[in-house]
Parts: C-alpha cells; structure tokens; sequence
C-alpha cells in the first residue's frame, strides 16, 4: 500500500490551497482504505486527482501518488482490470521524471510503482511481464536505501512470491530468506511484516510438497498477525486459510476444514462474495471435501469458485485452470468421462500457455489426463501424455488436486 505524503512543488515553494485540499482528500481515502471503506475510498481518491490533475498537471508525481492509492482500492476489491490502466499510468508518470533524482520519497514512490504493477501483472498471471517490474523495484530499493533497509525486504518478499508462481523455488527461498533476516533485524520477530514473509514461506513450502517443513512458518505467521491484528481480521483469515492448506496435506483433515470454514465467513463478510479470496478457499474447501467423499457438496464449491476466478481474471488465466482440474478429477470419480476430458484438455491448454515448460503443475495436470485415458482403455494415448509428465515433473509424484497458498 502507498501511503506518501504528497510532496511540495517543484519550485520548493508552499503548495497552494488547492493542493492542500487534495493532500487531505488523499489522507481520507488512505484511512478510509485501512478500514476497508472502499466506497468512501474511491469517491475520496478521485476528488483528490480532479483537483492535482488541475493544479499540478497530469503527470506530476502527487497524480501518480493517488493513482496509486486508486488503484490499490480497486485491487483490494479485486478490479483487476480496472487497477491496471491506473497503475500503468502512475508508472509511466514516474518513469518521465524520476529516474534522474536522487530523492528518496521520489525513488521509493517509483519502487511502489513498479512493485505494485509487478503485483497486478503476477495476480493476472502475466508472469514474464510482472518479473522485470519487480527485479527494478529490488534494484531501486538497495540503490537507495542499502541493501540491508526494510523497503529492500519488500521487495525481496514481491519478487519470490512471483518465482513461487513460476516454480522457481530456489530462488523464492533465497529471496525470502534474506528478507526475513533484514526484517526481524530491523523491527524485530513479532512484527506483522515477519507474518507476511512467514506466510510466503509456508506456501512455497506447500508448493514443493515440503508440508511439514511449511507447518512451522505458517503457525508462526497466524500467531503474529493474531496478536497485532485480532482473530476476526481477513488478513489473519488469508494466513489461517494457507495453514489449512498445509494440514490437509499432512492429513489433519479436521483442523484445517474448521480453518477453511472460518477464513470463508471472515473474507465473505470482509469482502464479499465475489473477492479472489473467497475463491480461494472456495477451491481448497472443495479438495478436501472431495478427498472425504463428499462429491456433490465439492462440485458446488468447485463452481463458485471457478465462476469468480473466471469473472475476476478471464478465462485464460492459470488460476482458472487449477480449478478446471480440480473439477476434472472430480467428475472423473463420478464416471462422467467426457466432461472430465474436456476439463482437463483446457485446464492443460492454459497451463502450457501460461507457464513454463517444465513446470509442475503441468506435470500433474498431464498426470491426471493420462490416468483418465488409462481408465477408458485408451493405453497409447495414456502412455504418451504420462512420458510427457515424467520429462516435465520436477517431483516424482504430482499430486491429483492443486491447492493455493
């Protein structure tokens, strides 16, 4: 979240009244965005850029600060098409007149620029494009703070959730590792920042089916965000949902069913019913339904959560395709062949646009596919995709469903 106060104008002279009334419209909507007031938020945003836009000009830094903080609203409501032209905006703004300043409010407003496009670009599964955003961020971040600053942290975190995306999981560890190490030296072991890294941890534990190496990191990071932020908190709620994740996998069925139930009531209430969070949990919950036989009950979740991700991030994205196989697995148990078929023949088509070659959710994708075909006799075809999984696995066995974390 940007939260820079605007700055002077370039002659160094006061700011005018007009600009301090946007100044005070930008800090409303701020808090109005803390406090998940996300109406309030916008109407407060767009008044402050009519009058900078005004009396700034178009492409002045403090316009590209409250592009910011809009389209931050609309991401946090999951807008992701509507957060990306503003972003955009604010990024090219910044690149006009920033790279020559050695002003720091000036390099780490262009570093959240960058980072937070970086972002959208990794949510809208724009994986080659969101990587160079975010390696500049890191690269601005040390240029001007050192190498050991909390905003190198950040963007150390931004940019291994990217390679965790993209089954680059060494370097994800690497990067995480070091910006716990920044962290907990500069702010100390039970900030909310180290919450957020410890929950990057678990996940990417979970990613490389490592689950209780993961555990740890995840129960650390629900007890620190607990303690700062309270239990009925979303964010708490997305660290809790991660965790289940991970008990599911080590079979603590139960916990984590009672974890997911939980983080769905607290994100439908906090957000609604439509966020990318609610899908989510919507498409974890439905694996362990279906895992304790409870096939019609996962069909349904399965459905709301593909009908969201769908309407949020189109229906070429590669998180539309986890859940296309999730669902392909799950009338395979059913017997219903030819609708398994189709699921899974799309789920692999968007997976192969998206991602890398040799990445493994490709590998349990054609898994799936290849034991469908093995199951209506069709053995040559079978053979053929399951060699094809074996040259893309990176682990020796993919697993059937694919959780988020």
């Amino acid at each position: 979240m940007t939260d820079n106060r605007f700055l002077i104008d370039d002659s160094g002279s006061q700011a005018t009244d007009p600009v301090d009334e946007a100044v005070r419209l930008h800090d409303l909507a701020t808090t109005a965005r803390q406090e998940r007031r996300h109406d309030d938020a916008e109407r407060l945003a767009r008044q402050a850029l009519a009058i900078l836009e005004s009396a700034s000009g178009s492409n002045h830094p403090d316009v590209a600060n409250v592009l910011l903080c809009l389209a931050g609203v609309h991401m946090d409501r999951a807008d992701y098409f509507v957060a990306e032209p503003l972003y955009r905006r604010a990024v090219g703004i910044l690149e006009q007149v920033l790279e020559p300043s050695d002003d720091p409010d000036l390099q780490r407003l262009w570093m959240q620029a960058l980072g937070s496009l970086g972002n959208l670009y990794r949510v809208m599964g724009r994986y080659r494009e969101a990587e160079p955003l975010l390696k500049q961020a890191v690269a601005i971040a040390e240029r001007t703070f050192g190498r050991e600053h909390c905003e190198v942290a950040g963007a150390l975190n931004e940019l291994g959730v990217l390679y965790k995306y993209t089954a680059e999981f060494a370097k994800a560890s690497r990067l995480y590792r070091r910006a716990l190490a920044i962290t907990e030296g500069a702010l100390g072991p039970d900030d909310p920042q180290i919450a957020t890294i410890l929950h990057n941890m678990g996940g990417l534990e979970h990613a490389r089916g490592r689950f209780a190496q993961g555990e740890p990191f995840a129960r650390r990071s629900v007890a620190i965000r607990e303690k700062a932020l309270g239990v009925d908190h979303p964010e708490v709620a997305a660290d809790a949902a991660a965790l289940a994740a991970i008990l599911e996998a080590r079979g603590k069925r139960e916990e984590a069913e009672a974890i997911y139930r939980r983080a769905l009531s607290t994100f439908e209430r906090a957000y609604g019913p439509g966020h990318y969070e609610v899908a989510i949990t919507l498409n974890n919950l439905a694996t362990l339904e279906a895992s304790n036989g409870h096939l019609a009950d996962a069909e349904c979740l399965y459905m709301r959560a593909l009908a969201i991700k769908e309407r949020l991030l189109g229906p070429d994205h590669p998180d539309v395709a986890m859940t296309l196989n999730n669902l392909g697995g799950l009338v395979q148990k059913q017997k219903r062949t030819a609708e398994a078929e189709a699921l899974y023949r799309r789920a692999l088509a968007l997976f192969e646009r998206a991602l890398d070659p040799t990445h493994p959710k490709i590998a349990t994708c054609l898994a799936n596919y290849a034991g469908l075909l093995r199951d209506s006799n069709r053995i040559a075809e079978a053979r053929a995709l399951e060699a094809r999984a074996r040259r893309t696995a990176r682990r020796k066995r993919p697993r059937r469903s694919v959780h988020e974390t």
